[in-house]
C-alpha cells in the first residue's frame, strides 16, 4: 500500500487531470452517441413499421423487417460509440462478417425459406383463407410465416410446407377469382335422342339459382366415344358454391335422365360368335 501511495505521489497532477478530462470527454461522447442513436433508431424503425402497415403489408413481414432494421441501425450506433472510445472497430467488423458468412452457410436452407417467405408475403401470391395447391398438396391456408406455410387439408390434416418448396414450384390458387367454372362430362347411349338430352341438361342448369347467367353455361357434344355420346357441361358459379353445384348436378342429371328414359352407358363390347361346320 505504501508503494502504491509513493507511486501516486510521483505522478504529475496535471497529467492525471488531463487524462481524466480526455477519457471523460470520450466516455461522455460515447454515451451521448449511444443514447441519442438508440432514440433515433427506435423512431426510425417505428416509422418504417407504420409506413408498411399503412400500405397494407402483411403484419408478419412488418414486424420481421422492422426488427431487422432496428438491430442493424443499433449495431451501427454501437460501432460509432466504440469508435469514439478509441476502440479499433475494423477487427470487430471483420469478426462479425466472418461470423455472418459462417452462419449463412450453415443456415442456407433456412435463409432460402426466409427469402421465399418474404416473396410470398410481399407479392401476396395467396393469403390466409385461400384454398390452394402448393408443393403437391391442396388445402386451405391457415398461416403464412417467414419460413413455412400451414395448410389445412379437406380431411382436417395440418400440412406444414417449407416456403422454398412453394416458390420453386407451381402455385394454384382456387380462391383468387370470385367465380369458377365447373367442368363435367355426361355420356348417353347411341340409341338415345341427342336433342332431348341436350335440352334436359340445359333445363337442369337453368333451374339452379347458383349457376351464373353471365358467363352463360356451355352444353355441347364433345366426343363420339366407344360406348357413349359425351356432352361437356360447363356452368359458372361463385367460388364458394363450386362443390355444392358439382355434387348436386351429378345427382340431378342421373335422376332426370332416369325419368326421361335416357341411358348413361358403361363401357361395353359386342362379341359376335361364328359357328364353323366341321369338315
Amino acid at each position: 500500500m505504501e508503494k502504491i501511495l509513493q507511486w501516486l505521489g510521483q505522478i504529475d497532477p496535471t497529467l492525471i487531470t488531463n487524462t481524466i478530462m480526455e477519457y471523460g470527454i470520450s466516455i461522455l461522447s460515447a454515451l451521448a452517441i449511444y443514447i441519442i442513436g438508440k432514440w433515433l433508431v427506435t423512431r426510425i424503425s417505428t416509422l418504417i413499421k407504420k409506413t408498411m402497415t399503412s400500405r397494407g403489408v402483411e403484419q408478419t413481414l412488418v414486424k420481421f423487417l422492422g426488427n431487422i432494421v432496428h438491430w442493424l441501425l443499433l449495431a451501427f450506433v454501437i460501432i460509432a460509440a466504440l469508435t469514439q472510445l478509441g476502440v479499433e472497430t475494423t477487427s470487430i467488423a471483420a469478426i462479425f462478417a466472418a461470423a455472418g458468412l459462417a452462419i449463412g452457410l450453415a443456415l442456407k436452407d433456412s435463409l432460402s425459406n426466409f427469402a421465399s417467405g418474404v416473396m410470398i408475403i410481399m407479392f401476396r401470391t395467396f393469403k390466409v383463407g385461400d384454398f390452394v395447391e402448393i408443393a403437391g398438396t391442396s388445402g386451405t391456408v391457415e398461416e403464412v410465416s417467414i419460413f413455412t406455410t400451414h395448410l389445412k387439408t379437406p380431411d382436417n390434416k395440418l400440412v406444414i410446407v417449407p416456403n422454398s418448396s412453394i416458390t420453386s414450384g407451381t402455385i394454384t390458387n382456387f380462391s383468387a377469382k370470385p367465380t369458377r367454372r365447373v367442368d363435367m362430362v355426361f355420356g348417353i347411349g347411341y340409341q338415345d335422342d341427342i336433342r332431348k338430352a341436350k335440352s334436359l341438361l340445359e333445363e337442369i342448369l337453368a333451374s339452379d339459382e347458383r349457376i351464373l347467367k353471365d358467363p352463360a353455361p356451355v352444353v355441347a357434344v364433345s366426343e363420339l366415344a366407344d360406348s357413349s355420346v359425351n356432352f361437356i357441361v360447363r356452368p359458372w358459379t361463385k367460388k364458394e358454391d363450386y362443390w355444392g353445384v358439382y355434387w348436386d348436378l351429378q345427382e340431378n342429371v342421373k335422376l332426370k335422365f332416369d325419368e326421361a328414359g335416357i341411358s348413361i352407358p358403361f363401357p361395353q363390347q359386342e362379341v359376335h360368335m361364328h359357328t364353323l361346320n366341321a369338315a
